[in-house]
């Protein structure tokens, strides 16, 4: 029969596991044992199993002995280009048998021997080429003797054999298929790039993907591939189509040219009844939607449909008419709860805002009341902000949702009236206060809640583990002028001034880059070629939107060049004839779109950025980051603590907290791990209460997921770690207890 599997337990590597051994044999032979087959695999899945859960079974490093825990070995890819800056990997590295499958942070693909960190095998989607782009993950699928591995390197689809790293030349065309075919706009112009692993059903790969955040960007679709062809099989249609669910909640003709309701961050399985899930960012222009009026189905929604067709089975949209960039940034987790006296199947979805979704997930409603309250009216020109929006009652927000004048952060008395006066200045009535030309103050921001690391379940407790992340920023909206002409500059003047307008807020005025992975871009010269630059500002990847429309004469080409090479030798370039070319599409966008001439044009231009005093320091008072066990059948808290420092603001024994993007894992020997703060330690805590009970400093920053496993009888927690000075390309570390 050919399916999708998991590494199955090996009687004799894994001794602590005879009697869940026995129930496998009865759930094989009479399905006379209920529980489910994932518990008995290693981490053989992006987030450990179909279910998203974050969870090991493994109890061998458990509460009494995880101060123990030391380094076992480190693999180091050693792939970055000559040159190269440090980089930061976010993979979730999955282990098969005694393999360990991983990506680096240039998005080559590594097979380990998972018990000693030997390298096995490696392949290079990019064949030499600078490559890069995030990558969380790569799928394993198997049928007899044939073992593959399914991931993404740039636009293309791989299937790479398992055991020797060779692509499989029947699936697509010599092991790879274009992800730019079958989308809107035209394959050779658009760039379409997955940033998380698809997930499998029988010979199905179903996968989400990255497209851009501007006008015109391609359309979400979320798609399933033949894993033995490459051939495709169903497209749901993130954006519907006309007779589709969904048409109606958009202007008529918007399916030809809005873009996003992406699912980027992953998805999750419950194959007993043929259903996929997956959570959608929002539709472009993330900031500003005169041109797609309504609610914007199936934007920033969870939806479940068939995994064999694709049909559409439900959804729940979280925020109607996003206009703050409120992704669901990571896959639901499917779990089971006690509700009104009975068990439930549910999902919990985690979100950007703090609020957590618990649906029924046979029929998406929600478990919990959510009332729709109506919400602040946005003052852009064009826009017509949806007037309600979603408020669940339980469980309460694990993120705060409001700020005051007594939350503002006080250095010192200079520093607090000057935050003060940015914080008055600002248009701010909670939640939901849509972008304004004048500034409008957005918390918990479009960093905030958590991200795509997601949640952990524990089925066992019924306890959800979540990190959160309070981190307000500044929406500033601004009309895209075609005909601002600039003054006689230089071509160094004239990248200054559009590094300023649209870099900086991510980069720095000093072009060190920050702390939540937006690089430095000192020093270019060297390790990085021109060519390479221009490709990542046209596409964009990761948090950076695609900017071909900024830069779309040669001038300014030349200029943004000139300003990050440190080329003040550049002639003048005499008169701009414009600030900015209205965005109406990005590079290779269907000319069958429908052209919206016609309609205003926004951009906010502090997107992304931070509200900070003069010194660079948190606009607001801590904590900036914690760490939350929540009871999913009651929505009450079991517990909070803060996680990560910043020591230098810090007010006696109470740590700060960070804010971060990686999520925890939770294993049966009663722990949570959890990386991602900046002062670069990977921390377990009691699972039970929160309290910390191991800690270890790591070289780098740490990103991404712990996964856990056990090789030989010996239980391993293995994590990506980023690149640094020393090492750009940063390695894979796994811990265990001594022998």
């Amino acid at each position: 029969m050919n399916r999708a599997v998991l590494p199955k337990v090996r009687k004799q590597k894994y001794p602590v596991l005879k009697g869940v051994l026995i129930c496998m044999f009865l759930l094989v032979w009479n399905s006379g044992c209920e529980q489910d087959r994932d518990t008995f695999s290693n981490w053989g899945i992006y987030k450990a199993d179909e279910k998203s859960s974050s969870y090991s079974p493994l109890d061998q490093i458990n509460k009494e002995n995880v101060s123990k825990l030391a380094l076992a070995w480190v693999f180091e890819p050693n792939d970055t280009i000559a040159g190269g800056r440090p980089r930061n990997s976010e993979s979730n590295p999955i282990i098969i048998e005694d393999v360990l499958y991983t990506t680096s942070a240039r998005g080559r693909l590594f097979a380990v021997d998972a018990g000693t960190g030997a390298l096995k095998w490696s392949f290079d989607p990019f064949y030499g080429e600078r490559g890069g782009g995030i990558k969380r993950g790569v799928t394993y699928w198997e049928d007899g003797s044939d073992k593959r591995i399914l991931f993404t390197g740039g636009d293309k689809l791989f299937a790479i054999d398992a055991t020797t790293g060779v692509p499989i030349p029947s699936f697509g065309k010599e092991g790879k298929v274009d992800l730019n075919q079958g989308m809107r706009g035209d394959p050779d112009k658009i760039s379409v790039i997955p940033t998380s692993p698809g997930i499998l059903f029988e010979d199905l790969l179903i996968l989400g993907t990255e497209v851009s955040e501007l006008y015109g960007a391609e359309p979400g679709h979320v798609r399933a591939y033949n894993v033995r062809t490459g051939e495709s099989i169903w497209t749901f249609h993130t954006i519907p189509q006309p007779g589709e669910v969904g048409h109606e909640t958009w202007p008529g003709d918007a399916w030809k040219y809005a873009g996003g309701a992406n699912n980027w961050g992953g998805l999750s399985l419950d194959a007993s009844r043929e259903m996929v899930f997956f959570a959608t960012g929002s539709p472009t222009y993330d900031y500003y939607g005169a041109d797609r009026k309504g609610m914007n189905l199936f934007g920033n929604s969870v939806v479940a449909v068939n995994a064999r067709t694709g049909a559409y089975l439900w959804h729940f949209q979280t925020v109607h008419h996003d206009l703050w960039d409120y992704d669901l940034p990571a896959p639901p987790n499917l779990v089971t709860v006690e509700h009104d006296g009975r068990k439930i199947d549910a999902v919990a979805q985690t979100s950007k805002v703090g609020f957590l979704y618990v649906l029924d997930r046979e029929t998406g409603e929600s478990l919990f009341p959510i009332e729709e309250r109506p919400v602040p009216h946005s003052d852009v020109p064009g826009e017509e902000a949806w007037p309600t929006q979603p408020f669940p009652l339980k469980p309460a927000p694990y993120a705060r949702q409001y700020l005051e004048e007594a939350d503002i952060a006080d250095y010192s008395a200079a520093s607090r009236d000057s935050l003060l006066q940015v914080f008055r200045s600002l248009r701010y009535e909670g939640l939901f206060t849509p972008p304004s030309v004048g500034g409008t103050l957005q918390f918990p921001g479009s960093r905030g809640g958590s991200s795509w690391g997601g949640a952990a379940f524990d089925a066992s407790t019924g306890l959800l583990y979540v990190r959160s992340n309070d981190s307000p920023e500044i929406m500033r909206m601004k009309k895209v002028e075609p005909d601002s002409p600039i003054s006689d500059q230089s071509v160094y003047e004239l990248g200054e001034s559009i590094y300023t307008r649209y870099c900086v807020n991510c980069h720095g005025k000093d072009r060190k880059g920050d702390e939540q992975g937006n690089p430095s871009l000192l020093g270019l010269k060297g390790r990085i070629s021109e060519a390479d630059v221009l490709t990542k500002i046209r596409q964009g990847g990761g948090k950076m939107p695609n900017f071909s429309s900024i830069i779309a004469d040669k001038r300014k080409e030349e200029a943004i060049l000139a300003y990050l090479f440190e080329n003040e030798t550049q002639q003048p370039s005499g008169r701009e004839t414009y600030l900015l070319k209205e965005i109406i599409s990005n590079q290779g966008a269907s000319p069958e779109s429908q052209s919206t001439d016609s309609l205003p044009r926004y951009l906010n231009l502090t997107a992304y950025g931070y509200f900070r005093d003069s010194k660079g320091r948190p606009g607001i008072k801590p904590p900036w980051g914690m760490l939350h066990a929540i009871n999913l059948s009651t929505g009450e808290y079991a517990w909070s603590v803060r996680l990560g420092n910043k020591p230098e603001f810090q007010s006696g024994q109470q740590e700060t907290g960070e804010t971060g993007s990686a999520g925890p894992t939770v294993t049966a020997g009663g722990l949570v791990f959890i990386a991602g703060t900046r002062e670069n330690k990977f921390r377990a805590f009691d699972k039970d209460t929160g309290e910390k009970l191991w800690e270890i400093d790591l070289p780098g920053f740490a990103n991404a997921n712990p996964s856990s496993y056990q090789v030989d009888g010996k239980q391993y927690i293995v994590l990506s770690v980023g690149g640094t000075a020393e090492n750009t390309a940063g390695s894979v570390m796994a811990f265990s207890l001594p022998d």
